[in-house]
């Protein structure tokens, strides 16, 4: 099957390419995120490949399928991004990638808190420029300390495991609550619990309506003075500018950010010598006490060969009239 790549990076070309030897599709790579304006370059492919930015609004899954697209296959698990209704009414197929490596986001996550706490980035640019002071670099033993994990699915249940292994008290919080997690020591409480006794407070939770900006001006002022907080999830869980609020009064010690709400046009390309043009953005690097990595949590070669793996089986298993099991719709009906 011909599956036109948007927003296509040289790790995607060697990943999809060793992945293709087995599934024999005809993939074509382009380096245009998909966007009203590059939906055309889609045109004649009955399947379309989209990263997390991507636009999957109404209007271009509407130009896709006048093209004769079918098939939207996310290298991703998250889908706040496609309008599932849309597609839909459409009859379009959108599946995604549900797991790929819990552990890759897990441990990114777990080396943000080290860093933060650790104030290793500090120390490393220190050490190269010949400053060998320690003052400013004082850290905290995890140990004894109390952790809130909010989500406990498969990303979550093994930062929870980690920050247990570290001696931490780990708290959570879920709506579905998870067994395993309880059996091996996790405490479940409300939000409000969470807020007020987390040292550190890690987020993990999809983002839907109801958990938009679940991190604001309110959960924040309920939060422990000098509270960690990391965020690998997704951006829009947190309202910037009240965490910005947060770390200006010096209630909010630490954070840690592999995401942003407004991500799109500044993570994945190089800007270095461009202005950065969103001042939210840039205030938040001023903070010496805020480290931010650009959605890299899942760049693990583990995970990039079972995110290559899963998609084209997805697509798999669209051109043979089956299901892989991934969808979101499936010729116009709802599978969730």
């Amino acid at each position: 099957m011909r599956v036109a790549f948007f927003s296509t990076h040289a790790f995607d070309r060697r990943f999809f390419d060793g992945a293709n030897l087995a599934a024999g599709h005809d993939l074509h790579y382009l380096e245009a995120r998909l966007t009203p304006a590059t939906s055309a370059l889609a045109r004649g492919c009955p399947a379309v490949c989209a990263f997390v930015n991507d636009q999957l609004d109404g209007a271009v899954l509407a130009a896709l399928a006048a093209g004769g697209t079918r098939l939207i296959a996310l290298r991703s698990a998250g889908f706040n991004h496609v309008d599932l209704a849309a597609a839909r009414e459409l009859a379009l197929t959108v599946a995604r990638v549900p797991a790929y490596s819990p552990h890759a986001v897990a441990e990114h996550t777990i080396a943000l808190i080290l860093s933060l706490n650790r104030k290793t980035h500090r120390a490393y640019a220190r050490v190269r420029e010949g400053n060998f002071a320690l003052d400013g670099l004082l850290g905290f033993d995890l140990c004894g300390r109390t952790a809130g994990v909010v989500g406990t699915g498969k990303i979550g249940s093994v930062v929870a495991r980690i920050l247990l292994g570290f001696g931490c008290r780990v708290l959570a919080y879920d709506v579905a609550p998870d067994r395993a997690c309880r059996d091996m020591g996790v405490e479940y409480v409300g939000l409000d619990d969470l807020w007020r006794q987390a040292d550190i407070l890690t987020l993990h939770a999809p983002l839907t309506p109801q958990t938009r900006h679940l991190v604001d001006a309110t959960a924040i002022a309920r939060m422990k003075p000098g509270v960690m907080i990391v965020n690998t999830s997704r951006g829009a869980l947190v309202d910037t500018k009240a965490l910005i609020g947060g770390l200006k009064s010096g209630h909010v010690g630490l954070v840690g950010l592999d995401v942003y709400e407004e991500e799109e046009g500044l993570f994945f390309q190089d800007l270095s010598s461009h202005v950065i043009q969103d001042d939210v953005f840039a205030r938040l690097l001023t903070f010496p006490n805020v480290v931010v990595t650009a959605h890299q949590a899942f760049f693990t070669s583990d995970a990039l060969r079972a995110i290559s793996e899963t998609s084209l089986a997805n697509v798999s298993a669209f051109e043979r009239g089956q299901r892989s099991g991934n969808e979101l719709v499936a010729d116009g009906v709802l599978s969730r």
